[in-house]
């Protein structure tokens, strides 16, 4: 549209829980995004995606959420589900309801770390190949022939773009969830066995000291007669 007054935020979270901070660190990420938008008089509108992230948003942003997809990734994203909410993206842009679409998911780098990041959909910006840029040379003058002509081309390449762009933010955000329940999952074990450590240490001293008790009252009773 050639502006940027309301902004359509996709945010993709999980259905399940049991992951530590994942969903947290996204919809924090998502509020902080809101504040900044709409303290420069920015419209935003959300569409969420994950049970998860529907249930933390609606208790204080119910307003701005216009679309909520729960239980798309189970038992893992497929590109139906994505096709899914792009094609309620693209309704949403034919319809004139937002000017800027981003994508904010958790992109994998280990089972450590997860990273949140935001993904601009519309207006498409192609990424910029580092190791071209540059060469003048690279693409400058080249003729291209088109069949069928440019226009149908792109009609049929930017909304399957635009799905293939929603279906990676969902995988991303799939691994980076696995990735945050191990590493949780494994922490609540280590604290697990801490705590029964701590337990049977505890138990040991108490049960110790009752039997000292037992002995010194025989003791006494026996040195009374």
């Amino acid at each position: 549209t050639g502006k940027d007054d309301t902004h359509l935020l996709i945010v993709v979270t999980s259905d399940r829980g049991l992951c530590g901070g994942f969903n947290g660190s996204i919809t924090r990420d998502v509020r902080s995004r809101i504040t900044t938008l709409e303290a420069a008089g920015k419209t935003v509108k959300l569409i969420v995606v994950g049970k998860k992230g529907v249930a933390a948003l609606r208790r204080d942003l119910a307003d701005r959420i216009v679309a909520a997809h729960e239980e798309l990734s189970k038992p893992s994203p497929n590109f139906d589900g994505a096709a899914t909410v792009s094609q309620t993206v693209a309704d949403m842009f034919n319809a004139g309801e937002f000017d800027v679409c981003t994508v904010i998911y958790s992109r994998f780098v280990s089972a450590l770390t997860q990273i949140v990041t935001p993904l601009q959909l519309i207006p498409f910006t192609a990424p910029v190949d580092e190791a071209s840029e540059g060469n003048e040379a690279t693409g400058d003058g080249a003729v291209y022939d088109f069949e069928p002509d440019e226009e149908e081309i792109l009609t049929a390449l930017l909304p399957r773009n635009l799905s293939v762009q929603v279906f990676r933010a969902m995988l991303e955000s799939f691994a980076s969830e696995q990735g945050a329940r191990m590493t949780a999952m494994d922490s609540a074990t280590r604290n697990a066995g801490d705590m029964i450590n701590r337990l049977t240490i505890q138990y040991n001293r108490t049960r110790q000291a009752a039997i000292t008790t037992e002995l010194i009252e025989i003791i006494s009773g026996a040195e009374a007669l």
